[in-house]
């Protein structure tokens, strides 16, 4: 068994600038870091195009950046929410750069501030075109100093202690609180029990129950679905922000993604037959927030049964573009496309999860000790679609709003009971074959690509709801029957996140943002 006062599980932007916060204020908490791999392997990494903020306010303002936020969540984003992370980014912009991260800079010295679809004005500072992977960097180095925050790497939050695991305690109490987790160890499948006084979720999105997806492999959705298993409230699952622009690459996950901010830099959408369409979908054409864009493509794709449309850069400075997306550059010259004279084939893919776990103002959740941030969680702010570069900007807000209140409450929270179990190894068997695992992993996105992607439809979400059921038991008792592997847990969280993608959406009965159903128009 370990002990901490705070446990955060997941090591992105969010958890990790949740630790740094919660040990500069008070030396002497002990926090744990858990990762599922190793430190950088998140969907912070993976962010391209930059952070939006309010940074420049001789052309910018916040009113203009709360408005842009209001319209992409098309009317459902929590107001009072997006006017505080909105106002309170700058200061925790600063922080980040404090801490050593690199923005880029014009020909003048000035940050060099980009401009994605839904933004009325240029405000995104981005490093090139890694601009996650940049922060992930400064903050890894920052708590490498820090002696009293621990880095697990491979260790795999497995699911959260509550009352429930107490002997003695019924399974229905109704104010359900959190000591820790029970944590599987790679390196040699030994279950750990870490009990803590407060547990952080920042355990990143669920872009992996899609064939087509943007995120990592360690995108699986394990930090909403353990909540919801610890009976936290969940909400928003329906809506899920499609990447418009993905590289073309059938069969290869994660799909490389084309930055937002390369048609913030003018470039312009194409059927394979070569003619533009956006103009007959947004006046903002190319630079219409994702959900208008994703499905403006989704619709091209099947009236005209291709597979894919062109993103043209043909008429953009190479130079510039070179400087700006370096590595979109090489990737398309890796397979052949040199973008001064070839179009670069696009499709959408699953990006991000605007629902998740429900937190307050400070991050706490349904479940007592237990605090959620990032894109695990719910905030309120993206409503029904995110608007491009406001989650890096989400996650350091609410990673200092939750520190604080972690740091005025964790003195009056008792330590946590000596009569917590070890891990309950219900399954005994090794599984003989894996393929058993990998399979429904494939049906599973398969019926969620098919049937609960971009545009939906009664009869798709009830066969969707019916085939997640049979897998949903199938899973159930090959849990209960095996060994325990990071295979089987994460097939078992992506079971669960399809399941409230799917009875979410059926409950839905008005299309908005991200969420569209046919039967609805």
């Amino acid at each position: 068994m370990l002990k901490a006062d705070v446990l955060i599980i997941g090591s992105g932007v969010a958890g990790l600038s949740t630790a740094i916060k919660l040990t500069k204020a008070n030396s002497s908490l002990k926090v744990i870091v858990i990762s599922k791999d190793i430190a950088n392997e998140c969907n912070t990494k993976y962010a391209q195009g930059g952070i939006a903020v309010v940074y420049d306010l001789a052309t910018d303002s916040y009113e203009k950046h709360i408005q842009d936020t209001l319209i992409a969540g098309d009317g459902l984003s929590d107001e009072e929410v997006v006017k505080m992370v909105i106002t309170e980014g700058p200061s925790r912009l600063e922080e980040l750069i404090e801490m050593g991260t690199k923005f880029d800079y014009d020909d003048e010295g000035n940050y060099d501030l980009g401009r994605e679809g839904g933004h009325s004005e240029n405000r995104e500072l981005h490093h090139k075109d890694i601009t996650g992977y940049e922060i992930e960097r400064a903050l890894l180095e920052t708590i490498e100093g820090v002696d009293n925050i621990s880095l697990l790497e491979n260790h795999y939050a497995i699911d959260l202690i509550t009352q429930h695991h107490l002997k003695g305690l019924p399974s229905d109490v109704a104010n359900i609180e959190c000591y820790g987790a029970y944590v599987l160890v790679k390196a040699n499948n030994e279950i750990l029990k870490i009990v803590s006084k407060i547990t952080v979720l920042a355990s990143g999105g669920a872009g992996q129950v899609y064939q087509a997806t943007t995120n990592p492999k360690v995108a699986t959705g394990d930090g909403i679905a353990m909540a919801y298993r610890a009976k936290a409230m969940i909400k928003d699952m329906e809506f899920v922000q499609f990447h418009p622009t993905a590289l073309f690459e059938p069969g290869k996950s994660p799909a490389f993604l084309i930055s937002e901010a390369v048609r913030g830099f003018g470039a312009k959408l194409r059927v394979k037959s070569g003619e533009f369409f956006m103009q007959n979908y947004d006046p903002r054409e190319e630079l219409a927030s994702r959900d208008i864009v994703a499905k403006a493509i989704d619709n091209e794709l099947k009236k005209r049964g291709d597979d894919y449309v062109y993103l043209d850069c043909t008429h953009l400075d190479y130079t510039e573009f070179v400087k700006h997306f370096p590595n979109i550059n090489e990737k398309c010259l890796t397979m052949g496309i040199d973008i001064r004279k070839d179009f670069i084939p696009v499709v959408p893919a699953s990006h991000y999860t605007c629902g998740g776990i429900m937190v307050d103002h400070y991050g706490k959740t349904s479940v007592q000790n237990l605090y959620s941030c990032g894109e695990a969680s719910r905030t309120g702010l993206h409503g029904a679609n995110r608007l491009a570069s406001n989650s890096l900007l989400e996650a350091i807000v609410y990673g200092h709003r939750l520190s604080e209140d972690i740091l005025r409450n964790i003195s009056n929270i008792n330590e946590p009971s000596p009569a917590i179990p070890d891990w309950n190894a219900e399954g005994t068997t090794t599984p003989k074959e894996l393929i058993l695992i990998s399979q429904s992993i494939k049906d599973l996105q398969s019926i969620m690509s098919n049937y609960m992607g971009i545009v939906r439809s009664e009869e798709r979400m009830h066969r969707a709801s019916k085939r997640i059921a049979l897998l949903w038991e199938e899973t159930r008792e090959m849990f209960e029957r095996s060994v325990l592997s990071p295979q089987l847990a994460e097939l078992r969280n992506l079971v669960t996140v399809a399941y409230l993608i799917t009875e979410q959406s059926k409950l839905r009965k008005e299309n908005k943002g991200a969420f569209f159903n046919n039967d609805l128009i």
